[in-house]
């Protein structure tokens, strides 16, 4: 098998055909332009950059990535009724502007592209579970705060997460335990501490959420809360709440869409994103990868493909199977 690195100029050459292509299977009625969001971030641009290089070379489509981020897209959709796809919406953020265009017959939900979506929740290296059982459920943290080091890692003021966390860390009286609350300042120390802890095996707990970097970089345990609790986990988002209780954190709906008209006009496309999805963890798996080899999208994609022939084959028809099978080999 051809290296990624190598097999991406083979497949910047025959990335020159999809255009002529189109334009033959547009006079058959069958694939042609197709226009997709393009979210700001690294899970975003990975998803629709395999998803552009199965289309074209698949498909025979025509793709453009479209820059955008979650409320503009919809906004799009809404008022000029494009791009035809948007795939990495996080439902939580796109709210009731997504439903009520959902509502209104002009856009289609798929698939979650992420499955079980975005995960959050406070984590420990697995080493430690592994070597300490006990410490997988919060009450085993609890009884043996010296066994992850005495000391939970929270988030950056600013971010939701440490609303939750300060709220959790409340109603677990984490400090009356002999637990410190460190308020991270940054992102960037958040992750560099359990990375730091991670390789010296030194224990770790706080707080992380993925698909992202670290979490596929580092094998990490995610702590059991007692499981998701609706009713419990939505005074945990208010910074005043007076009587917080515990909760774990849910999974965020990371969702596929359409519009409804490219959905009548291109059902074979259609199909193919409403199979298309990820592991959350497989996802953060290539972000460590593309981190590692400080590799391109298109690399990324290449590196996917090659290496991950039993995920994407199951999104794709058998005439696609066949051509991209034959590229990739």
């Amino acid at each position: 098998m051809r290296s990624p690195k190598r097999l991406s100029t083979a497949i910047a050459a025959a990335m020159i055909l999809p255009a002529a292509a189109a334009s033959a299977q547009d006079a058959e009625g069958q694939c042609g332009e197709v226009s997709i969001a393009q979210m700001g971030w690294a899970a975003a641009e990975v998803t629709t950059n395999i998803a552009k290089f199965l289309l074209e070379q698949g498909y025979d489509c025509d793709v453009s990535l479209v820059q955008s981020d979650t409320i503009p897209a919809i906004t799009s959709v809404a008022e000029n009724g494009e791009p035809d796809v948007v795939t990495n919406l996080w439902l939580n953020s796109a709210g009731e502007a997504y439903t009520k265009l959902e509502e209104g017959g002009t856009i289609k939900r798929l698939t979650s592209v992420l499955e079980p979506g975005g995960v959050e929740g406070w984590w420990i290296p697995t080493t430690l579970a592994e070597e300490h059982p006990e410490l997988t459920t919060i009450e085993g943290i609890l009884e043996n705060p010296e066994l992850v080091g005495g000391r939970f890692n929270n988030c950056p003021d600013g971010w939701g997460c440490r609303v939750v966390s300060d709220n959790l860390s409340r109603a677990l009286d984490l400090e009356g335990h002999g637990i410190e609350v460190f308020n991270h300042g940054s992102g960037e120390t958040l992750a560099t501490s359990m990375g730091a802890a991670v390789t010296n095996g030194e224990p770790w707990f706080g707080y992380y959420w993925g698909p992202t970097v670290p979490l596929g970089k580092y094998d990490m345990t995610k702590v059991d809360m007692g499981g998701y609790d609706e009713a419990a986990f939505a005074p945990l988002q208010n910074p005043d709440a007076a009587d917080p209780q515990v909760s774990d954190f849910p999974a965020a709906p990371i969702l596929t869409a359409v519009t409804t008209d490219f959905a009548e006009e291109n059902p074979a496309v259609t199909e193919f994103f409403s199979k298309m999805t990820f592991a959350t963890d497989q996802m953060s798996g290539l972000l460590a990868w593309k981190d590692e080899n400080n590799a391109s999208n298109e690399e990324v994609a290449v590196y996917f493909l090659t290496t991950s022939a039993d995920t994407w084959t199951t999104w794709v028809n058998d005439a696609a199977k066949e051509k991209l099978s034959a590229l990739v080999q």
